[in-house]
């Protein structure tokens, strides 16, 4: 028996009861004890070890878990800012749900708005644009300081707030609308009148709200024709008001119809109704005649109200006409005093419709232009703002109307990413044709930074939640780093077929699409789309219910704190 005990080779041998069996009892069971003990905390350092192993690698996981929770807690913080953009209180308790590729995504967009605004700081500071290339600056609109305007609400609502402090303070010292300059008032108001309010609404700093006014009294002699309808130019300093001579003295429709949003919000925050009786009386003056398909041709007469033979298009000169329809309808809180607007929005998207027609072989969805009885199979890159609109307004529908036009959004926005992937620098051309068999081809063949398309994929996400949207204006913007991107800002190109670069940074690059790439990686919270709706240089202004006339009854606006021609220049 004991050559039996001595020969088990396992650590449990001396448990074994013939060991023990000519031992005195007692010092038998106290070895017992001695040995299990002995067991036991053999067992329990095998255990500890495998456990050791088990925690560190835990230890990384949390480690990286805590990497990710920071950079989650930094990007809402600076880039998300927690600011309440909806006007209502928020609960600190509740955090925005964020995708962490979504943030990566948009700290990428906003480190690209950082070197837009810091080349033009350093080669550009207080003129209208940067040329990049040569490192200069150009006064594109008589030294408004167009780039600074347009960026103040990009660079609010991305946290840059040392860039934003350093914008204010050359709107104070330094922005001066006494210039001997015949200025666009089509682009003074929607880039200036426009971003000036937006800033306001954004920060309730009153020194952007009597900018706007001041800009917006330089203005006014433009309207007065006898129809009301604006002359599209004026000499700021002396308030002379004219037409263009390649019009033949018409006024242009997009031009003289997207004043709306910026003049009838500044009567509401001024409490002044004259910005919006203005603008107003041209709507009236458009209504009295306007067509049951809802489709105006581009030049008007604006002494008879009348309109000439030209082209009807959604591209350059018709297009922001139409998406002003619409949105001055949105800013109006849909109420009964803005109603006339969107019945003559859905007109327009009947003659919309009749404009549609599919490519072969791939049945491209694309919008006509339409001259007299004809229509050119041509589109503008500046009409593919038309499938953010349409998604837009689609909810004003009843059921079916509504499913079809969000169908046609969808069909005309890949219609449009098309743009971009059909060519060797994957950015689109300034336009296309279509030909049978053929699908799409380009056109003129520079691309200026335009954001029309990114703009629809912003409201298509917004509106969808589909990450489609997302992954292509992610392909769009890295197409922009790639073929755009300079030591010293971004440039347009001169033909996208060769990549060959231009010299020029347009300030609507950091207004619109800089800004509209950094919300389709945003939370919804950020901007909402039923407290906010952007102006056609994508500045967002807050939504206020309207009564059917602004007058001494009307209270004043009281915040709650918390480019499109088919010619560049």
């Amino acid at each position: 028996m004991a050559r039996s005990s001595r020969s088990l080779t396992s650590k449990w041998r001396y448990c074994h009861p013939s060991y023990y069996l000519k031992r005195p009892t007692r010092l038998a069971l106290l070895f017992i004890v001695f040995v299990f003990a002995t067991l036991v905390v053999w067992d329990r350092q095998t255990l500890v070890s495998e456990q050791e192993v088990e925690v560190n690698k835990l230890n990384a996981e949390v480690e990286q878990l805590q990497n990710l929770l920071e950079e989650l807690k930094n990007a809402q913080g600076d880039t998300v800012r927690k600011i309440d953009f909806t006007g209502k209180s928020i609960d600190s308790g509740k955090e925005v749900l964020d995708d962490p590729i979504d943030i990566q995504r948009r700290e990428k967009v906003k480190e690209a708005m950082l070197h837009a605004w810091t080349s033009y700081e350093k080669y550009a500071w207080g003129q209208d644009e940067l040329q990049p290339q040569s490192k200069n600056g150009v006064n594109s609109f008589g030294g408004l300081g167009a780039t600074v305007i347009d960026s103040l609400d990009t660079l609010y609502i991305m946290g840059l707030d040392e860039q934003f402090q350093k914008a204010r303070g050359w709107v104070e010292t330094s922005l001066d609308f006494n210039k001997d300059y015949e200025a666009s008032v089509f682009e003074t108001t929607i880039r200036v009148v426009g971003g000036l309010l937006s800033a306001y609404d954004l920060s309730g700093d009153k020194l952007f709200l009597d900018k706007a006014r001041e800009i917006a009294d330089r203005l006014l002699p433009a309207w007065d024709t006898p129809t009301g309808i604006p002359y599209n130019i004026i000499n700021l300093a002396h308030g002379r008001a004219r037409n263009p001579s390649w019009t033949g003295g018409a006024s242009i429709l997009a031009d003289s119809g997207t004043e709306q949003l910026e003049f009838i919000a500044l009567s509401q925050r001024t409490g002044d109704p004259t910005y919006q009786q203005k603008v107003e009386k041209v709507i009236i003056q458009l209504n009295k005649t306007f067509p049951d398909d809802g489709l105006l041709p581009i030049y008007i007469n604006p002494h008879s109200g009348t309109t000439a033979y030209s082209p009807i298009t959604f591209g350059a000169m018709g297009d922001s006409f139409y998406e002003y329809l619409l949105k001055v309808w949105i800013q109006g809180n849909k109420t009964p005093a803005v109603k006339h607007y969107r019945d003559m929005w859905e007109k327009s998207m009947k003659g919309l419709s009749s404009l549609i027609r599919r490519t072969t072989p791939s049945s491209f969805t694309y919008i006509c232009e339409k001259n007299g009885g004809s229509l050119s199979d041509k589109m503008d890159e500046l009409a593919c703002f038309a499938p953010g609109m349409v998604a837009l307004g689609s909810s004003g529908f009843g059921p079916d109307d509504s499913r079809k036009f969000l169908s046609l959004a969808e069909e005309l926005a890949w219609t449009c990413y098309n743009f971009y992937q059909s060519t060797p620098t994957k950015l689109a051309g300034e336009n296309y044709f279509f030909h049978p068999g053929q699908d799409m081809s380009v056109g003129t063949s520079w691309n200026i930074l335009r954001p029309e398309t990114v703009e629809s994929l912003f409201y298509l996400w917004r509106l969808t939640g589909n990450k489609t949207y997302q992954e292509w204006g992610w392909n769009i913007f890295e197409a922009f780093e790639k073929n755009s991107r300079t030591e010293s800002g971004y440039v347009g190109l001169k033909d996208v077929n060769s990549g060959v670069k231009d010299n020029m940074m347009q300030s609507f690059f950091l207004a619109e699409t800089l800004k509209y790439l950094y919300l389709l990686f945003s939370p919804s919270s950020v901007i909402p789309l039923d407290e906010w709706v952007f102006n056609t240089e994508a500045h967002p202004l807050r939504i206020v219910s309207r009564n059917e006339n602004l007058n001494e009854k009307d209270k004043p606006f009281n915040r709650l704190r918390g480019r499109k021609e088919g010619r560049s220049d």
